[in-house]
């Protein structure tokens, strides 16, 4: 056995959260829409509209965790992911102590409780590694300055804005559509969907760089499938009267199926099985395809702990903790002028 170094390393990994049981419904969505990342007004303002929304949306937000059980499972998937990443770090830096600890950003453990027990750990090094591939500024960022205001621990902090055409990242999505195409008998003609959560256009235009991600992600995805494949970007999840970026995953889920079209459907931007995947892409959007026609419609899992997803976190966090910028995007990525959202320092250069 390798004698330990006494180094120890810190990875926290960031996602939104979600309730656990009916009770905590109601608490999640107000977490959620008194963020001024979400609803950008002052907190006088944004607090009571956040009560509103999370009053008048909580009947039907339990009717969708109901059908997950009564809660959303984000919390122990991404459990499963932290003890996978703890192995791959374990094997990639054997005399050292790697964890991983969980910070969500709108139910617990919040990011506050979660502060604190890297801090009791006494780390050496800090990753701050968030499970959003794509930056935006509603996520990541949001993440990123609540955990600049909670952690006062120890430890050289590196920070992970994004990875969205990582080697490795790319080639679990790519294996998981495969798998489930052939799985699915390889209905055809079909259409693949990369389905993202949606923005509305006012936070894109100000410079957030996250479509631009998503688009990338998915392009490297069906370059790695190879010739053959027909493939468009979608979003889901709008919300509110604001105009969203497009085309939406339900418009295209009805044109593919007017084209007598089969459907392969893939969360591009969602790491973790949760509501939008086990409710919008498995009960909405397939009744949707069901009902207007379509020949087949497939879904392919969310990543998970998909052993090519848990080997691009481990190299993204040894790449971090190589790099001497303290911000980094993990597969070089470029997010070009317009960009001015990118956190990452050489990010917005074209």
């Amino acid at each position: 056995m390798t004698a330990k170094s006494g180094r120890r390393i810190a990875v926290v990994l960031f996602n939104l959260g979600g309730p656990d049981g009916p009770g905590a419904v109601r608490p999640f969505l107000f977490n959620l829409f008194r963020d001024p990342a979400i609803i950008g007004v002052p907190a006088l303002l944004r607090y009571p509209i956040a009560a509103l929304i999370a009053a008048t949306r909580t009947k039907l937000a339990k009717q969708n965790y109901a059908l997950m059980g009564g809660g959303s499972p984000l919390l122990p998937e991404t459990d499963k992911q932290a003890r996978a990443l703890e192995a791959e770090l374990a094997a990639r830096f054997p005399d050292a102590e790697a964890r991983c600890f969980i910070a969500m950003r709108y139910w617990k453990p919040l990011t506050g409780e979660t502060a604190k027990a890297v801090a009791a750990f006494k780390p050496d090094e800090v990753v701050l590694l968030p499970l959003y591939p794509q930056y935006s500024s509603t996520t990541t960022g949001s993440s990123l300055k609540a955990w600049s205001k909670a952690y006062k621990g120890p430890g050289r902090v590196s920070t992970v804005c994004c990875y969205p055409t990582d080697e490795a990242f790319v080639q679990a999505h790519a294996e998981l559509v495969l798998a489930a195409y052939q799985q699915a008998g390889r209905p055809g003609p079909a259409r693949l969907l990369f389905s993202a959560h949606g923005l509305p256009e006012k936070v894109i235009a100000a410079g957030d760089p996250y479509q631009r991600q998503v688009e990338a992600t998915a392009a490297a995805v069906a370059a790695r499938l190879g010739e053959g494949w027909d493939w468009r970007v979608t979003y889901q999840s709008r919300v509110g009267p604001m105009k969203w970026i497009g085309p939406s995953t339900e418009d295209e889920i009805r044109a593919a199926s007017q084209q007598g079209l089969a459907l392969v459907v893939t969360p591009i931007a969602f790491v973790s099985e949760h509501i939008e995947t086990l409710v919008e892409l498995d009960h909405d959007y397939r009744e949707v395809a069901l009902k207007v026609g379509c020949p087949a419609y497939v879904r392919v899992p969310a990543l998970g702990v998909a052993p090519f997803f848990i080997k691009a976190l481990g190299g993204i966090v040894q790449d971090a903790l190589a790099a001497a910028a303290p911000v980094t995007a993990a597969c070089g990525w470029r997010c070009g002028v317009d960009r001015v959202q990118c956190p990452h320092p050489q990010g917005a250069q074209a």
